[in-house]
């Protein structure tokens, strides 16, 4: 077998076995409580698993020949740090700031960041494994439960982010995603728009007579706006690094790819309309991880190449 095919079929069936280890047997057979998810949605919760996972082999399968598939020992490695950052991180955030107010569980992430950078700095399987785990260990100290679909959404995040590499132009390709990704913003700003009544359902406020029945407020209606805008920014202000934009650019396609691809797929599991799952979902996630991710991958990006010049590499 192909040693590319065989390193990426292993870490996508590792991070599968990842998820399978904490659900099913800590959780279930455990009964270990930060390890448990609903039982009546298990099996479509890991469908959507299933499917993140077939999407990211997808991509390779159409793309086997490039080098940015090769996982050696270094990218183990980072692999494990990135995860482990991002857990802790990810729990540090969700356990004290406050929470965005939408139709669930809905943090500020600044976090996100990292999947984003270790996907772009070290391919994109080192940014599923970053996401996806992370994510899952994230959540799972924090004591909210777990979501697998979520976290293989952020798994998708660090992925894209991986994927300038597979193209011989990436200058033509980024402006692209570019493009796309700003067309896709304004098209879930618009539908924001024309489903205004949407309630947020998590956040009280009982002082301001706020019961979770006020409708998603309108900084996060179009944050994921304001995120692109920002990217826009750091696109042309840092025109001469190509690196900078690059990696915000497709951390930002990656945002949008997987933070709707596990609200989308709360329709089936949870019931949602699509409306709920988009406005009161998707949107209060992927805008302000956007804004952070137009703010804090750029330092990344540059503290990482300030430590690669150093070293002489």
């Amino acid at each position: 077998m192909d040693k590319r095919l065989t390193s990426v079929v292993t870490w996508l069936v590792i991070i599968f076995g990842v998820f399978a280890l904490l659900v099913f047997v800590l959780g279930n057979m455990l009964g270990i409580e930060r390890f448990q998810t609903d039982n009546s949605t298990l099996g479509l919760r890991f469908a959507f698993v299933v499917i993140g996972l077939l999407i990211a082999f997808a991509v390779y399968f159409f793309n086997k020949d490039s080098k940015a598939w090769e996982v050696g020992t270094r990218e183990v490695v980072w692999m494990a740090i990135g995860a482990a950052l991002y857990a802790v991180f990810s729990w540090y955030f969700n356990a004290t700031v406050f929470v965005v107010p939408s139709l669930s569980q809905v943090a500020l992430r600044p976090a996100i960041a990292i999947p984003m950078f270790f996907g772009y700095a070290f391919g994109p399987i080192v940014g599923f494994f970053t996401g996806a785990v992370g994510n899952m260990f994230g959540d799972a100290i924090s004591g909210f439960g777990l979501s697998p679909q979520w976290s293989i959404g952020n798994g998708l995040i660090g992925f894209i982010a991986g994927l300038p590499a597979l193209f011989a132009d990436r200058k033509k390709a980024t402006d692209t995603v570019l493009w796309v990704s700003g067309a896709l913003a304004a098209l879930a700003t618009i539908f924001y728009f024309v489903n205004r009544n949407q309630t947020n359902m998590m956040f009280f406020d009982p002082a301001n007579g706020v019961f979770g029945d006020q409708p998603i407020a309108l900084t996060a209606g179009i944050a994921l706006l304001v995120g692109f805008v920002l990217v826009l920014v750091v696109r042309f202000a840092f025109g001469k690094n190509v690196s900078v934009g690059e990696a915000v650019i497709w951390g930002m396609l990656g945002n949008i790819i997987g933070l709707g691809f596990a609200a989308i797929s709360d329709i089936w599991i949870n019931g949602f309309s699509p409306a709920a799952a988009i406005v009161g979902e998707f949107l209060p996630a992927a805008g302000p991880n956007l804004i952070f991710a137009a703010i804090l991958v750029p330092l990344l990006v540059g503290a990482y190449a300030a430590v690669q010049k150093q070293s002489g590499r």
